[in-house]
């Protein structure tokens, strides 16, 4: 199951198809990533091309809104032929659930649904004082963790820290997908619990997702390829 995400967070269709013909001629296609600011710049056409292209795709929207409305979404999502999708995991179990009877096909086929727990650009002291949450961000995920498992998700988006404390809540075959994921010789961004590839998959993580490290690399096939070697 393990795999490399490629977050294409591009702001134009020309952007991120430019991107995408640099690994015309690789025998490995990437799971790509197509998150709010393509989404909302392109449409749900960027979707259908890329998928046209023979790639795996991650549409990452991250829905949080009252169960109805959510579960119509996701009903119009399932449409697009994706792999995976999410939301926000601080949505209730009520509106999970409503998701996953939206995103399920009337053939039964859906893609893989999984919550965010916390984002990776959230400090625990920043959680507790701003969003007042007294937990520690730890015990949170894992809350958060098994109410996605109770609503019947197939797994979370955590930081690569917290994959194991997942998988210790929620069992190894819950997926744990983890943003945050910089080589050891990068520069942090914005992001706050990080980790290198390599030390992801000692933790568990069963897909991580990585974006300026290849986006932003001066040759990111090489960057794709060194990420795929240290992780897979």
């Amino acid at each position: 199951m393990r795999d490399v995400i490629v977050a294409c967070d591009f702001s134009s269709a020309e952007e991120v198809l430019a991107f995408l013909d640099r690994f015309a001629g690789c025998e490995r296609k990437p799971f790509v990533k197509i998150g709010m600011e393509l989404y909302y710049a392109a449409g749900p056409e960027i979707v259908r091309e890329i998928k046209r292209r023979g790639h795996k795709i991650f549409l990452d929207l991250k829905l949080h809104d009252i169960p109805n409305t959510v579960k119509k979404t996701m009903r119009v999502l399932s449409n697009l032929d994706v792999d995976m999708t999410n939301l926000h995991a601080a949505g209730t179990i009520e509106m999970m659930k409503a998701a996953l009877e939206g995103l399920t096909r009337t053939d039964g086929t859906r893609p893989i649904l999984i919550a965010v727990t916390q984002l990776t650009s959230t400090s625990e002291e920043r959680m507790q004082k701003e969003l007042l949450i007294n937990a520690s961000i730890a015990d949170t995920i894992a809350h958060y963790a098994a109410n996605a498992k109770e609503a019947g998700l197939d797994g979370v988006v955590c930081s690569p820290l917290e994959a194991s404390v997942v998988k210790q809540k929620c069992g190894d075959g819950f997926i744990a997908v983890t943003p945050g994921i910089r080589f050891a010789d990068a520069a942090k961004d914005d992001q706050v619990r990080i980790t290198t590839p390599a030390r992801a998959k000692e933790i568990g993580s069963d897909y991580i997702v990585v974006g300026r490290p290849i986006t932003a690399a001066e040759d990111p096939v090489a960057a794709y390829n060194r990420c795929v070697e240290e992780y897979i």
